[in-house]
């Protein structure tokens, strides 16, 4: 199934999708739109174009489990993105995911302009990959 991972932010919101086999995520760019509305138009295309069979949006719950203001705010964007492609969407854990996008980044030495164009479909590309794991350990799971 052809999934695609969201990285959703204000400024930025970053797109990652994975083969048919669900073997591997690759990053599908980053969408800089002006406003709520222009974002969930531009990505809801995105994943169109993409050939998404599933979503999977990035939930930055707080660090003590508790949805803060932006994890609520990821949660109407998961459903105004399911609503207006008709595509099922899901929102998943991300806690420390651009952390760990920003670490990988600085590890391969990529600063600036370049690192602001990469880091948000990088935090995507890993929303999903944690995704799809999970989602074979279950499979898994089930075959035992």
């Amino acid at each position: 199934m052809v999934i695609v991972g969201i990285d959703f932010g204000d400024v930025r919101t970053g797109i990652a999708v994975c083969d048919r086999f669900e073997m591997m995520a690759s990053e599908a760019g980053c969408i800089k739109a002006n406003g709520y509305r222009k974002t969930l138009e531009a990505v809801s295309a995105k994943v169109k174009e993409l050939g998404a069979e599933l979503i999977v949006v990035g939930n930055p719950v707080n660090m003590d489990g508790t949805n803060g203001w932006r994890s609520e705010k990821c949660m109407a964007f998961a459903k105004d993105l399911s609503d207006a492609t008709g595509i099922p969407v899901e929102t998943y854990d991300e806690r420390l995911t651009t952390v760990s996008a920003h670490r990988i980044l600085s590890d391969n030495n990529v600063r600036g302009k370049k690192r602001k164009e990469t880091v948000d479909a990088l935090s995507a590309r890993l929303i999903l990959e944690d995704y799809m794991r999970r989602r074979q350990n279950i499979a898994n799971m089930g075959t035992k």
